[in-house]
């Protein structure tokens, strides 16, 4: 039989690994789940994943917007003023999605180099804009008057 020491031991043994399981799966998780914003500038440098989803923003570019018969299938290019990608998503648009405005695609980007969109955002209203493709279109104007200079 064991001492009372060992079962205390063995038991607290036990409790440290599940605690140990438990956490790997929850990272894991984390993980698989999570979901990197790219501009458009780094999707063209291919610094995006080619086989995860991953969100693209910027702007809607003017007169791009292009609907197929089916209703559903939209066409439209996404830019941070200096790099512009094509992105195709079936579904209903939101109400506030329109081009010359803020979005952010969440899909993946084909072989094609066209992102394939699962789900689009709109902004909210005139002042507001997802912070990280705000952040992606002052970076791209910047490097645009860099370059111009």
């Amino acid at each position: 039989m064991m001492k009372r020491r060992h079962r205390r031991i063995a038991f607290i043994l036990v409790g440290v690994a599940g605690l140990a399981i438990a956490a790997a799966l929850v990272l894991s998780a984390f993980q698989n789940n999570l979901v990197f914003f790219f501009s458009p500038t780094q999707v063209a440098a291919k610094q995006a994943p080619t086989n995860r989803t991953f969100r693209i923003g910027g702007l809607v570019e003017k007169e791009t917007l292009k609907r197929d018969n089916d209703g559903l299938t939209v066409h439209f290019t996404v830019t941070d003023t200096a790099t512009s990608i094509p992105v195709v998503y079936k579904g209903i648009l939101p109400d506030l999605f329109k081009e010359g405005r803020g979005c952010v695609a969440q899909g993946k980007v084909g072989t094609d180099g066209v992102f394939y969109a699962d789900s689009v955002l709109a902004k909210h209203d005139e002042n507001y804009m997802p912070p990280q493709a705000g952040q992606a279109i002052d970076e791209a104007k910047a490097a645009k008057t860099l370059v111009d200079k």
